[in-house]
């Protein structure tokens, strides 16, 4: 072959070498064929090159923190890598939880402060509610006489508040009426210091009441007994009292002398006479109450009458006695 020959044919396969690498690589594309992997050699030493020396410790960082987000699951779900022999906390039942609240307490100054309070409270209501049952059951046991005639009483004292009640309202509108104001003050006057006179025992007394006689041949009655029987004859509306001659004054005391009884230093003995100036129905039924005195005396073996009168005359008298501190606020 002549050179010239050989040339072109040179020129001509080296023009077609880089096409048919193109074609060729087409070819491969368009049949689906794989490339054709590297050799072990060239892929160890390929990705020696290409991971760098942390590759390990990121690894075990990432396993850890799947660790973390597995132990961090909500409802208290464990991982499913979790070994079936692990221990897990006890859960508490609902009275256990409720000890554990209760016990042990914890008190603060303010709490324990109520509870005084509400102790006391408490206490004050109970006495109250004992004291009460101890009046029904007084009552529950009287007699209907007995009940009839506590209601009598009570009816009476009403009635006298209210008598005195219209009395004060006439001297007022007689006060604001009359064309001598002078002269009716001056009449008043003289009324009350006569009232008044009666009640501190100056001046002597008569009216219907009732005569009271103590017989005590035990030597039993004690000052407090007779101080009881002047205590429930003014609530009946008693407004004058003598006992064995001693006139009883707002300013009254008793004690015990002996065999007697000593009435503001004055000795009295057995037997006890009060005559009492009042209205006679409310005076009676007031000594003769169930649990009263008289059965008060009669449980000391003592003997008690009372009587009725129309006309009880209290004669003995107390001299004026000056205060020594109080003094009229009047001006």
């Amino acid at each position: 072959m002549s050179e010239q020959d050989d040339e072109r044919e040179r020129e001509h396969d080296g023009g077609r070498e880089p096409g048919s690498a193109r074609e060729q690589g087409a070819r491969e594309r368009a049949d689906g064929e794989q490339p054709k992997a590297a050799p072990p050699a060239a892929r160890a030493g390929g990705l020696r090159k290409e991971l760098p020396d942390e590759v390990p410790g990121e690894a075990k960082a990432g396993r850890d923190t799947e660790a973390g987000a597995g132990a961090a699951r909500p409802g208290g779900q464990a991982d499913d890598r979790r070994g079936s022999g692990s221990d897990a906390a006890p859960e508490l039942t609902g009275r256990q939880r409720l000890i554990n609240g209760l016990w042990p307490p914890r008190v603060t100054r303010a709490q324990l402060i109520v509870a005084l309070l509400l102790f006391g409270l408490g206490f004050g209501l109970a006495v109250q509610v004992a004291s009460n049952s101890e009046t029904d059951s007084a009552l529950r046991g009287a007699r209907q006489e007995d009940l009839v005639r506590i209601l009598d009483e009570l009816d009476d004292r009403t009635q006298r508040l209210e008598d005195e009640k219209q009395g004060l309202e006439k001297q007022r509108d007689e006060l604001e009426n009359s064309s001598d104001q002078a002269e009716e003050a001056r009449k008043q006057t003289i009324e009350k210091e006569r009232q008044l006179g009666v009640l501190a025992g100056t001046v002597a007394a008569q009216g219907p009441g009732i005569t009271m006689t103590i017989e005590d041949t035990k030597g039993t009655v004690e000052a407090d007994m007779l101080l009881d029987a002047i205590q429930e004859l003014r609530a009946a509306g008693a407004e004058a009292i003598q006992v064995n001659g001693v006139r009883v004054v707002a300013g009254t005391y008793l004690a015990d002398s002996g065999n007697g009884v000593s009435v503001d230093g004055n000795k009295i003995n057995a037997p006890y006479r009060f005559k009492v100036i009042g209205k006679p129905q409310d005076l009676e039924p007031a000594l003769n109450i169930p649990g009263g005195v008289v059965q008060t005396l009669e449980k000391e073996q003592a003997t008690v009458a009372v009587e009725r009168s129309a006309k009880i005359v209290v004669d003995a008298l107390r001299a004026a006695k000056r205060p020594d501190y109080a003094r009229s606020s009047s001006q």
